[in-house]
């Protein structure tokens, strides 16, 4: 008997699990008790703030069970002794299919905050998009991701100069790609938040990018750190802008020196659009049913959107991945990549570094071992065919 982990993560997974010398895992394995856990860990505003969605979260619910319409079904006898997850995405060379997906705010999850995460990425060699709503800055946290893949995302101001000084500071700092969120050009109504009247930006959380940047700093009177009370309205002022196009988004696509990813992609038109406009590739996603409530579930749009850009750009996806059965579901229906959210956020709260990397050894484990068992060894060989008509 040997000592040696098995090679692939799922095996290597089970096998530290099962060891005899295994404590019980102080993260919890499913989903659902993850989430409580987090429950436990979290303030009430920070809890409703990751949980919540918009309105009565409709859409929050629809995402998990529009994915329980899909099956899986196995083949037998097709030598999966040996498994690939590596993939490349817009250019990105990737281990595995999952990003760690941008999540704003995060220290008022955990002290470390966006840092944590990008050292668990960075241990994990996992891709991870940072936040323009970060706690820490994208130079802070290209930095802590050391060679692992990172990418930017941005929430486009109402100032075109600080945008394109956000542009180029992701370009600057070493990113690979910029995912630009277009379904936010406000904040929607979310009704757990404006109960409790908490939004963590008037806190001061979630700005580092925006006090940082000499653009934003310009549009404030005096010194920030002295007049903080006028550099978040500020912030509020230029955060988002209603008024954006799509000839705005081509000019941005023309600007960028990074390959440009247009994130909250739902109708196959709009797919279409961003490639005219010259999008690098595409994020299926309704924002983990956080902006508009009644909406379709992001799976549900996935395969039409696919069809839609075909081989021309890449395809990612999130709003609703939890397990690997999950990743495996989306892949089918064409998604190169998916990103994974709150499960990651959950981890934070509950251990830092050590719970994102947990959570995520976790699913990757999980991905891995459905992979073979539905009788595929790439990843890339991933198709409708895995599902059950």
């Amino acid at each position: 008997m040997t000592d040696e982990l098995p090679s692939q993560p799922g095996p290597r997974r089970q096998a530290q699990l099962f060891s005899e010398t295994a404590d019980t895992p102080d993260i919890p394995m499913s989903f659902d008790d993850l989430e409580a856990a987090a429950l436990e860990a979290l303030s009430d505003e920070a809890y409703d703030y990751v949980a919540g969605g918009a309105g009565g979260e409709d859409t929050v619910d629809r995402n998990r069970e529009a994915f329980r319409q899909y099956r899986l079904l196995p083949r037998m006898l097709r030598d999966v002794s040996e498994r690939d997850l590596s993939t490349t995405v817009c250019g990105t060379e990737l281990n595995h299919p999952v990003m760690l997906a941008p999540v704003g705010v995060q220290s008022i999850i955990h002290e470390d905050g966006e840092r944590a995460s990008a050292r668990a990425a960075r241990e994990l060699d996992l891709g991870m998009i940072s936040s323009s709503a970060a706690s820490t800055t994208m130079e802070g946290i290209r930095e802590e991701l050391g060679d692992a893949p990172g990418w930017f995302q941005l929430y486009w101001s109402a100032d075109r100069d600080l945008a394109k000084s956000f542009v180029d500071r992701a370009t600057e700092a070493g990113y690979e790609a910029l995912v630009v969120t277009l379904d936010t050009p406000m904040l929607a109504w979310r009704e757990r938040d404006m109960q409790r009247g908490y939004l963590p930006f008037l806190d001061r959380d979630g700005v580092a990018n925006y006090f940082s940047d000499p653009t934003f700093q310009s549009r404030v009177d005096g010194d920030i750190g002295e007049n903080p009370v006028a550099a978040v309205n500020e912030f509020l002022e230029v955060f988002s802008d209603p008024s954006l196009t799509w000839d705005d988004f081509a000019w941005l696509c023309e600007y960028s020196e990074l390959p440009v990813v247009p994130k909250g992609i739902l109708h196959p038109a709009d797919a279409e659009r961003a490639v005219e406009a010259g999008a690098a590739g595409v994020v299926v996603s309704n924002h983990g049913g956080r902006q508009v409530d009644g909406a379709v579930a992001a799976i549900e749009q996935l395969s039409d959107v696919a069809d839609a850009v075909g081989d021309e750009v890449d395809v990612l996806f999130d709003s609703g991945i939890r397990r690997g059965a999950d990743a495996l579901k989306a892949l089918a229906l064409g998604a190169d990549a998916v990103l994974l959210g709150r499960p990651f956020v959950y981890g934070l709260a509950l251990d830092g570094a050590d719970g994102v990397r947990t959570v995520c050894e976790n699913f990757l484990a999980d991905l891995d071992l459905g992979l073979g068992l539905v009788g595929h060894d790439d990843v890339a060989d991933v198709d409708e065919s895995v599902l059950a008509d």
